[in-house]
């Protein structure tokens, strides 16, 4: 597609170097990047603005004098060019367009049409804009002792709308998980279990010829169930204080390799890692590979000793192994402990060694909460300091806290919620209203559409805020069908469908049955405010997907989407489509139509939320 900004943009460089000829102001070379493109705040005023304050002290002259001279250039030395991409005018100290709008639109509605699933992921030349490069991105990482909760939703959205915007602009994304599965906070789980639901439990509290328990037997699912007993251990701890050192003492025997303790923790690790594979298949995230602490705590050692050989760390007098971050400001940090054991640290240089050496990434990005900011300052400043030279390639997605109305949530008091019982929620009261507007035989199969409405509930609250900001998830609002919230873009989504599917029932045509003369004629029809401001926002979406990919920031697109959304509605309501009359300005409202669903669903699919053809 013609990128009409670009195009004014060379315009405006190619008058300010003549300029400069006729100033005999030889040093001065006036390059498109040089420039900046920018919208003016007023549509009145034009749609594309180029201020020029930067060439003051070059030429000599205040602003609104180079703006005029520059003017007076383009209309005399490039008129015919001119002409093509809209009215140049000089504002003060900007040269501001009013874009071609026919010329626009039939630009914007062809390429959307050509490009159609791809539209949005290709730069000016027509390439997939994240062509070639290679990233690895890490996020999840769940507990074994509990199910995912409301923290591990907005970690999941973040992760896997990030790595489905890189990917579709081409980039070779590896999306990893470490599953935290060991541990003292594995074994309180375990030992209330223990203690509560096995059949020995059981016979020595005089309950004999009961079994041990089972997510089934107990009809819990099962990472819940572990949950459970992860909240049960608190409680017993209460009334049992030897408890806490009896989970410690089984963490040491784990670490023997001691077999009774080994085969209850693989079996209770197996229920709740089945538990979170089904939550990742409901929400639609997936991972090309899963680490497991168990397998890579260790990893890491031998670099920590290596760095103390080469003088990189220390040992104190008790046998510890320190780092000294004095170099970036902060204190020290202990990476091995004075009993040779392991810290979380060494694990993640260790696991980042493997990595790179398994698949040598141009960026890894890690997913973690903004409390983890430290970690990985020390962990970044540590690997730089051992060596590796692609230390630059790594990056913390850091992200704020999410919270309920009601205050900040605790696992092992059970006011975590859990994402499985957030989402049951959701759905059932999409479900009742379905049933109360009476919509259950239109939407064929009102289950699986409550689903997805509750998907894109939880998904757009999330995106829609910018990942290192804190916020609260307000469950009612997130479900509203009015407003900046996922059914509603679903509900624009089901009436644009419905828009075209009375039209073709109707047998009516789009201008791309036309030819390409009759084609730029209907699209010089599309002259209203809200058709223009339609064909800009479509015109935009390539941008906004770049930056979103460059800022690695979700709520760009959740705001565009928004944004689309809104202006579909004033459109719909101003510009009669199916019944505009004249044959031509139908098929280019229809094509106009078609383009909004392209983007929509396209950008719909980067933020997790699902598309619906009927609500």
């Amino acid at each position: 597609m013609v990128n009409f900004a670009r195009v004014c943009g060379s315009i405006t460089a190619a008058a300010l170097n003549k300029l400069a000829e006729e100033k005999s102001i030889d040093m001065l070379k006036v390059e498109l990047s040089s420039l900046l493109l920018e919208t003016p705040p007023d549509p009145k005023m034009g749609d594309v603005g180029i201020p020029l304050f930067g060439f003051a002290k070059t030429f000599r002259m205040g602003p609104p004098q180079i703006a005029s001279e520059t003017l007076r250039i383009i209309k005399s030395d490039f008129a015919k060019e001119a002409a093509e991409a809209g009215e140049f005018i000089a504002v003060g100290p900007y040269i501001n367009v009013r874009l071609n709008k026919g010329a626009v639109s039939a630009a914007v509605l062809q390429t959307v049409f050509e490009q159609k699933d791809s539209y949005g992921a290709l730069n000016d030349e027509g390439k997939p804009r994240c062509a070639g490069q290679k990233v690895m991105i890490e996020f999840s990482s769940p507990n074994t002792n509990k199910p995912l909760h409301l923290g591990h939703l907005r970690n999941d959205a973040i992760g896997e709308s990030i790595s489905r915007i890189l990917r579709f602009q081409g980039a070779d994304v590896f999306k990893t998980n470490i599953i935290n599965d060991r541990g003292v906070h594995i074994c309180k789980s375990m030992l209330a279990y223990k203690k509560l639901h096995t059949a020995e439990a059981y016979a020595a509290s005089g309950q004999t010829g009961k079994a041990d328990d089972t997510p089934e037997s107990c009809g819990v699912k099962s990472d819940r169930f572990v949950g459970d007993c992860y909240v049960e251990f608190n409680d017993y701890a209460k009334a049992h204080p030897e408890a806490e050192t009896e989970a410690q003492e089984m963490l040491v025997q784990w670490e023997k390799g001691e077999e009774s303790v080994r085969e209850l923790w693989k079996r209770m690790n197996d229920w709740a890692i089945a538990g979170i594979k089904q939550t990742y298949a409901r929400t639609g995230v997936s991972f090309d590979k899963l680490f497991f602490e168990s397998d890579t705590y260790l990893k890491g050692r031998e670099e920590i000793l290596r760095g103390l050989e080469q003088g990189i760390f220390y040992k104190d007098a008790e046998g510890a192994v320190w780092v000294d971050l004095a170099e970036i400001n902060l204190d020290k940090k202990v990476l091995l402990r004075k009993d040779g054991t392991t810290v979380y640290i060494t694990q993640d240089i260790g696991l980042a060694i493997n990595r790179h050496a398994e698949w040598a990434f141009d960026k890894l990005i890690y997913v973690v909460a903004s409390e983890q900011i430290y970690h990985f300052k020390v962990l970044f400043y540590i690997m730089k300091k051992l060596g590796y030279d692609w230390y630059t390639k790594l990056f913390h997605l850091a992200y704020g806290m999410v919270n309920l109305p009601e205050g900040k949530m605790k696992s092992r008091e059970g006011t975590v919620v859990d994402a499985d019982d957030l989402l049951n929620s959701l759905r059932d009261d999409a479900l009742k209203e379905i049933t109360a507007k009476g919509r259950e035989e239109a939407v064929g199969n009102p289950e699986e559409v409550a689903e997805k409405v509750a998907l894109a509930a939880v998904h757009y609250f999330l995106l829609q805020v910018s990942p290192l900001k804190d916020m609260i998830f307000n469950p009612k609002e997130s479900l509203s069908f009015n407003g900046n919230t996922g059914p509603y873009l679903q509900y624009m989504g089901a009436r644009i469908c419905s828009v075209l599917a009375k039209a073709e029932k109707e047998g009516l045509k789009s201008v791309y049955e036309m030819s390409t003369e009759d084609f730029e004629k209907a699209c010089a029809l599309l002259g209203h405010e809200a058709e223009w401001d339609l064909v800009k926002l479509i015109a935009s979406f390539p941008r906004v997907l770049e930056k979103s990919a460059e800022n690695l920031d979700s709520a760009l697109i959740a705001g565009y989407v928004y944004d689309i959304a809104k202006a579909f509605s004033k459109f719909y309501h101003d510009c009669p489509i199916v019944s505009a009359g004249d044959c031509a300005l139908v098929a280019a409202r229809l094509a106009l139509t078609r383009a909004v669903l392209t983007v929509l669903k396209n950008a719909l699919h980067l933020i997790m939320v699902p598309f619906l053809e009927v609500m």
